[in-house]
């Protein structure tokens, strides 16, 4: 009986050895995906900015400027793409709307997103693009890959519409999770003007034509929680100004906008608590569950061993002599 269950327990410690390094190499690579139906947003602000009034063309200090983000995810598109990219493809329709301290628009920046579901690589389709103005993506946007690493990554800039690494800087704890800081310096870029002006008549063609153009600098902060590769906080140090042409009355520049723009309190919040669930069902397939199928399989075979070893037979007991003393004669 002992031998059977032995044998049992060492099918099992195989089982279990086995699978360690294949949920970790083969299942997760393939199983943990961005799921093509997500959405998100996201409310960023930047206090005592500059402001370009068009009305009058100068440069103003507003109160505030407030900046929100949605992602939502387009599955009619990505399983459109799926069908000729054989992979798992998410496609993200984004829009970065900005209003004033008086709710009126300054910037409205539509996007389309297209990328790997597992490895966050751009997967280039019909569709990609910028505020209407097709581009083919190099490099991340929005999220890191699964596992970030520490190391530089290339970051695709959506106002420029270059890819430019961004650094990693170090490890930090950012309100008890563990985070890489990365960080990103676009120098001043000549950039085009929205689709979307904020003055109703005046479009990019018409300012076109006037000679001036638009020029735009950042530095870049990303803090990014390296399990999820989400980033759980992010701010810029973002500047745009207009230089030359008519449009200016003979002034050689002006700023169009100046501002250190930080995600907003409640949001931060919000954050940090969806990627501390999201992280440890990354951890369960990348961690907890290889590591504990592994030990659960050297204790298996520990038991299986002893088993086997207590089942076998000892060492015979010398026979015992069954012979008849002799008599004893007188």
């Amino acid at each position: 009986m002992r031998r059977k269950v032995s044998l049992i327990l060492l099918a099992f410690a195989v089982f279990f050895a086995t699978l360690s390094p294949l949920l970790r190499w083969y299942a997760f690579p393939r199983l943990v995906k961005i799921p093509a139906n997500q959405y998100q947003d996201m409310v960023l602000e930047a206090k005592d900015a500059t402001l370009l009034d068009y009305g009058t063309m100068k440069a103003e200090k507003v109160s505030k400027i407030t900046i929100v983000q949605t992602l939502k995810g387009n599955v009619e598109a990505s399983e459109q793409i799926e069908k000729t990219a054989g992979r798992d493809v998410v496609v993200w329709d984004s829009l970065s709307y900005a209003q004033g301290p008086d709710g009126k628009m300054v910037a409205s920046i539509p996007e389309r997103y297209i990328f790997d579901a597992h490895t966050q690589e751009p997967v280039h389709a019909k569709g990609e693009m910028v505020d209407g103005d097709p581009v083919e993506r190099q490099g991340i946007e929005f999220k890191w890959p699964f596992l970030t690493e520490k190391r530089d990554y290339e970051y695709f800039d959506a106002q420029a519409r270059v890819t430019a690494p961004i650094h990693y800087k170090g490890t930090q704890d950012f309100r008890g999770i563990e985070v890489y800081y990365f960080e990103q310096t676009i120098d001043w870029t000549k950039v085009p003007f929205p689709r979307t002006m904020p003055v109703e008549g005046i479009t990019r063609e018409s300012v076109a034509k006037t000679g001036t153009t638009r020029w735009y600098t950042t530095v870049r902060r990303f803090w990014v929680e390296p399990v999820t590769g989400a980033p759980v906080y992010g701010e810029e140090i973002h500047k745009e100004e207009l230089r030359g042409g008519s449009l200016l009355g003979g002034r050689e520049k002006v700023t169009a906008f100046s501002g250190h723009v930080k995600m907003r309190e409640d949001y931060i919040e919000h954050t940090v608590a969806l990627v501390e669930s999201n992280r440890t069902l990354v951890l369960l397939m990348t961690s907890y569950l290889p590591w504990g199928f592994l030990a659960l399989g050297i204790v298996l075979l520990s038991l299986s061993l002893y088993l086997e070893a207590r089942g076998r037979p000892g060492d015979p007991a010398p026979a015992r002599t069954t012979t008849e003393p002799d008599p004893v004669t007188a």
